[in-house]
């Protein structure tokens, strides 16, 4: 079984103060466990946006789809990304990862 994070990079409309990438998920599971946990948080995703109007999502891959999000005032784009763990310092020292 994997460790996965889910991601969230904004790409357009989103403040430069607020340009970080944002862990919204971290899990073990297998593949099929965390492509499913891409899509509903691609289709729940709504960052800081008050009143979200209209959703788009488009599938880039597998692991990462773009979602555009219009809100009352502006629109937001950003790229919800699957990301394995296939390294940890912890492990490889024989100290238990967190």
């Amino acid at each position: 079984m994997s460790r996965w994070i889910v991601l969230a990079i904004p790409v357009d409309g989103v403040n430069d103060t607020d340009r970080d990438a944002r862990t919204l998920r971290e899990f073990d599971g297998s593949v099929e466990e965390a492509e499913s946990s891409l899509v509903e948080a691609a289709n729940a995703y709504e960052h800081t946006i008050w009143k979200v109007r209209r959703r788009e999502i488009f599938k880039c891959s597998s692991r990462s789809y773009f979602i555009r999000i219009h809100g009352r005032m502006a629109t937001y784009g950003f790229l919800i990304q699957l990301a394995e763990l296939v390294h940890d310092t912890a492990q490889s020292t024989g100290q238990p990862s967190a």
